[in-house]
């Protein structure tokens, strides 16, 4: 049976307590890999996979996914700025489904609006130059996206009026 392909806090439902998320920011050229520690508290980058082909790409990712015991994926959704869905959140969705005929781990989609940009951002202030931002740039994103994620389960765990 193919993995559950839901937004984050409904996908987390699905998940164990405890087990290591794996977040992916999916770009044209490199997929951004990040995960977490088991109990979901820190995303650190993995690693930036060159894109080749969806059969290729998958074998990495869901290595990577048995190598942590990953509990399941999270995928940044690119929505646009008035929260509608153009062609890079359609090519984000067409991945998890293929992704979830390959896997039985559940994949939550997390909104990444700006995670780049931010990412960017922070990166110019750090002084990083243009050619070595380029090299991290998509880790760097899935980290941030993947935080994101874990921050907001966080404080859904910790209850109302914790935001």
């Amino acid at each position: 049976m193919p993995a559950l392909i839901l937004p984050l806090v409904e996908a987390a439902t699905h998940w164990p307590a405890r087990g290591a998320l794996v977040g992916l920011d999916l770009g044209t050229k490199t997929i951004g890999v990040a995960v977490s520690d088991p109990d979901r508290r820190l995303a650190t980058g993995v690693e930036t996979i060159q894109r080749k082909a969806f059969k290729q790409d998958a074998a990495r990712l869901l290595a990577i996914a048995a190598e942590r015991k990953a509990a399941g994926f999270v995928l940044g959704l690119p929505i646009n700025m008035d929260g509608s869905e153009g062609p890079r959140a359609q090519s984000t969705r067409a991945f998890a489904r293929n992704l979830a005929g390959l896997t039985t781990l559940p994949i939550g989609l997390w909104d990444e609006r700006l995670s780049t940009a931010a990412v960017e951002r922070e990166l110019i202030g750090m002084d990083v130059s243009r050619a070595k931002r380029a090299e991290v740039i998509d880790e760097h994103a899935a980290i941030f996206i993947l935080q994101g994620a874990l921050d907001r389960l966080a404080n859904l765990r910790a209850g109302p009026g914790t935001d």
